[in-house]
């Protein structure tokens, strides 16, 4: 009986370390692209969303502190145009130059609007970023404040009063 357990170990662990040999030499070969026009690899971006996923804990139940009012979104606006529209686009136009040489391309935030997401969710991904995606962190760039506007004009990226939805524009 312990014999074959034995045997059943060293194959185990052989097998191992022959798939982990057979990565190594699969990655070293240049068979994982790393290019950003290179397709996603099987089931990347499946594991990308589930890690996400698992990473927000409770954001989702976070809401703004801030009143929804105007000078708030005019302040969100301003911080979205000069830290945001570069990657993430402005209402009516195309995507920039920078948006599409990205992988992943970056959701354009005005025509895919993100307002079905919590507050807690935008909020979480301005402070925190996303690795591996282009999407940096702004919690040691922009204060609590800043970053809730910005979530609040997301938020609302739908239904903005005409004055901030104007001072979006190209």
């Amino acid at each position: 009986m312990a014999s074959r357990v034995g045997w059943f170990a060293l194959g185990s662990i052989t097998a191992i370390a022959a798939l982990a040999s057979g990565a190594y030499i699969y990655i070293r070969a240049g068979g994982v692209p790393m290019a950003t026009s290179a397709a996603p690899l099987p089931l990347e971006s499946a594991i990308a969303q589930l890690a996400l996923a698992a990473s927000y804990g409770n954001a989702a139940q976070q809401t703004t502190p801030l009143p929804l009012d105007e000078a708030n979104l005019q302040a969100g606006a301003r911080k979205y145009t000069e830290y945001c529209s570069v990657c993430h686009g402005e209402p009516d136009a195309q995507p920039t130059a920078i948006a599409n040489g990205m992988f992943p391309t970056p959701p354009q935030l005005f025509l895919h609007p993100v307002t079905s997401d919590p507050e807690g969710i935008t909020f979480w991904k301005v402070t925190n970023g996303i690795r591996m995606t282009g999407m940096p962190a702004f919690q040691n760039t922009l204060s609590d404040t800043d970053r809730w506007q910005v979530t609040m004009v997301l938020a609302h990226a739908d239904r903005l009063p005409p004055r901030v939805l104007a001072s979006l524009a190209p």
